[in-house]
């Protein structure tokens, strides 16, 4: 008797190990074929908005070099929380990805999310845009200058909607309130898509978003840009000038970039690495890029990681000197 069972654990441990060789085969075979089919593109924002925008015209562009169709899908809510739990949860054989946006690091300081960057296989950065104070074109105040002296005059009252609470624009909105002094009202919308229609409606009086994410209601009358986060104008609105110029030295903005499951297999982010590298380089998305008025700003996998871990440890100390942990 014990003999046999001796046989049999043998041949259960045989079975055991011809079977994890099987699986291990199979996995190498599907990652050594990537992509066979579609892939799936969570995006953690509104559709019309800079992430939306930049991520249809990255994927369209990706489709010729992966060969395969990519599928934007928007997975909304919780400031970015759902869609990015929907990246890192996914199934990890690549084909769901997603892209990543600046709250991935906003959310775990303050507690409202339970994951971290640490949690996903980056696989390039492809986008940073500075944040932008825009107001409705009729509103009374023409300039920066005005627009502050105005919020001082009715403190608490003035409303500056943001994409999210606790995302890079609610940030963006307090570190410019910190640095000229005022109490503002700070209002969140899912992405800012839907701040700055009710910007372009009346119904609140500036938003703290990009640039890119304002270009067509400027351009058709609807909003004015009072001043940028940036170090330099913007290409498409040479007239509006840096906060620096206009006394106030605050650089700030957002940045996305492409990531999947953490165990996703090294060769299939490997492939889509290469992919995406192609894509920051094609004239064709550099051109929709331009037009959207988004900068397009690439580093690899490796770059990309790091880039996290430092923008991470940088954003834990603007909120700690914006005072929103405490909120």
């Amino acid at each position: 008797m014990k003999k046999f069972f001796v046989v049999l654990l043998t041949l259960c441990v045989a079975f055991t190990a011809f079977a994890e060789g099987n699986k291990e085969a199979a996995s190498a075979k599907a990652a050594a074929n990537f992509p066979s089919k579609g892939i799936n593109v969570i995006c953690p924002w509104a559709a019309g908005g800079g992430t939306d925008a930049i991520l249809r015209a990255a994927c369209s562009t990706a489709e010729k070099y992966l060969g395969q169709t990519l599928t934007v899908e928007n997975r909304t809510g919780g400031g970015g929380a759902i869609g990015h739990a929907a990246i890192k949860d996914a199934k990890d054989d690549g084909y769901t990805i997603g892209m990543v946006t600046f709250e991935l690091n906003s959310l775990p300081p303050q507690g409202l999310i339970d994951f971290t960057y640490a949690d996903y296989s980056p696989i390039c950065l492809l986008n940073i845009d500075a944040a932008a104070i825009t107001v409705n074109a009729n509103a009374p105040y023409k300039t920066l200058d005005e627009f502050i002296a105005y919020c001082k005059q009715n403190p608490g009252k003035v409303t500056i909607g943001n994409s999210a609470p606790g995302s890079v624009w609610h940030i963006a909105a307090g570190l410019f309130a910190n640095q000229a002094g005022i109490d503002v009202k700070h209002v969140a919308f899912e992405g800012a898509a839907p701040a700055v229609t009710q910007l372009a409606g009346g119904h609140i009086d500036a938003v703290a978003v990009s640039v890119a994410e304002v270009k067509s209601q400027v351009l058709a009358g609807n909003l004015r840009i009072l001043g940028v986060m940036d170090s330099k104008r913007p290409a498409d609105f040479p007239d509006v000038k840096t906060f620096a110029e206009l006394g106030y030295p605050v650089e700030y903005g957002t940045w996305r970039g492409m990531a999947c499951p953490k165990t996703t297999d090294p060769s299939v982010v490997a492939k889509l690495e290469e992919a995406f590298a192609k894509v920051a380089e094609d004239p064709e998305f550099l051109a929709l890029a331009a037009n959207l008025g988004q900068a397009v700003v690439y580093k690899n996998s490796k770059d990309f990681g790091s880039f996290l871990a430092q923008n991470y440890a940088d954003t834990v100390k603007t909120l700690e000197e914006t005072h929103l942990l405490e909120n």
